[in-house]
């Protein structure tokens, strides 16, 4: 978890914990273990946390079938999980903001505020950054955590703790926006819909973007994404000599101006497409890391003045992704598919059930 942690051995039962902290280690590929988690001493700072609901994210799979999600490699044993929320059960003694019983939504980032990157606000970019499951750092698939308290955000009363854990995912599709500009003049291509590319639909639609094209390869999303409110779907190909093809069609389906494309999968097709269907002019944000190095006709989007702009998860986003949730501008219920209880079983079910794929958006356990 965010603050550190042990594995069992010794006293696993925290000061005003009445049972021991289990949590789902990941131990080599495809070796999960539900076993006591040993969580720090809490600080004036920090709360303690029971954990209600998390969500697998594509990294958690990663980190299980690779054991390394880009340039992260897991070297260690590490308790999986950072999509969350649950309820404060104690508080440490300068936390005035919240109180046991409060339903909160955790970000799952602790950065170090003294970096220039920090001091500049740009936190998300902060080389020291503790990140929920993100080696060495332990994650939140656990009965409790403990966390910095300004990092847990209430949840208003119609807003439920599902809900409140998917307020990660939905950040990456807001700050996405933010970093793009999306307004009322904004037509948006999105390139992949799986769960960070149905987030980012949700988003540039509430952040008023009037017109919004998705592309896939699966036609079982795509009809997802068209429920889900896109303007137009495009099933594509995964090869790289369709390209050309497909941005015949994307133009057609857009029927105007490609603004702004988010390209959600990070493939070297993905962003070829992504470059080559912009309009001059425009802007493309990588948010998907599915190659770390890719071929693109760069220079030819160079020479439309196609700005190229890099995502890297999020910053001050859960105010604004908890008030779209409140106030009803964002749904993501729809994108809870597959519900699972925190079992050695369950826990083993859940991730092959989100690694399948098919069916499966957002599997959510209830714990």
């Amino acid at each position: 978890m965010g603050k550190g942690g042990m594995s069992h051995g010794g006293d696993e039962r925290g000061e005003g914990e009445g049972e021991e902290n289990m949590a789902a280690w990941l131990l080599g590929v495809n070796n999960l273990k539900i076993q006591p988690f040993i969580l720090p001493p809490l600080g004036p700072h920090d709360v303690r946390v029971g954990m209600k609901a998390v969500g697998i994210c594509g990294s958690d799979v990663h980190y299980l079938k690779k054991l390394r999600c880009a340039h992260f490699i897991v070297k260690e044993p590490m308790v999986i999980g950072h999509e969350c929320a649950g309820i404060i059960e104690e508080v440490g003694t300068e936390v005035k903001s919240l109180v046991p019983g409060d339903r909160v939504a955790l970000e799952p980032g602790i950065s170090c505020w003294r970096c220039q990157l920090c001091k500049e606000g740009r936190y998300n970019l902060c080389p020291d950054m503790k990140f929920f499951a993100t080696p060495p750092v332990h994650g939140s698939l656990a009965n409790r955590v403990v966390h910095p308290a300004d990092l847990c955000f209430k949840l208003p009363d119609n807003v439920s703790l599902e809900e409140g854990a998917m307020c990660e995912p939905l950040s990456v599709g807001v700050h996405a926006c933010r970093r793009a500009n999306i307004g009322l003049e904004s037509n948006v291509l999105i390139m992949g819909a799986g769960p960070i590319g149905l987030v980012t639909l949700l988003a540039a639609r509430a952040f008023g973007a009037p017109r919004i094209v998705i592309v896939d390869v699966d036609d079982y999303r795509l009809s997802v994404a068209k429920d889900l409110g896109a303007d137009g779907i495009v099933k594509v190909s995964t090869n790289i000599q369709d390209v050309a093809e497909e941005v015949v069609q994307i133009h057609k389906a857009m029927g105007a101006t490609v603004d702004v494309t988010f390209d959600c999968a990070g493939f070297d097709k993905t962003m070829s497409t992504a470059l080559s269907a912009t309009s001059a002019g425009g802007k493309v944000c990588l948010v998907g890391m599915g190659h770390n190095e890719m071929m693109v006709p760069l220079t030819s989007a160079a020479a439309r003045e196609v700005d190229v702009v890099g995502v890297f998860r999020y910053k001050n986003t859960w105010p604004l992704c908890i008030e779209f949730l409140r106030s009803g501008k964002i749904d993501v219920k729809p994108l809870i598919t597959h519900r699972f209880g925190f079992s050695q079983q369950e826990v083993e079910e859940a991730f092959e059930t989100s690694a399948r794929g098919g069916t499966a958006i957002k599997v959510m356990f209830n714990l």
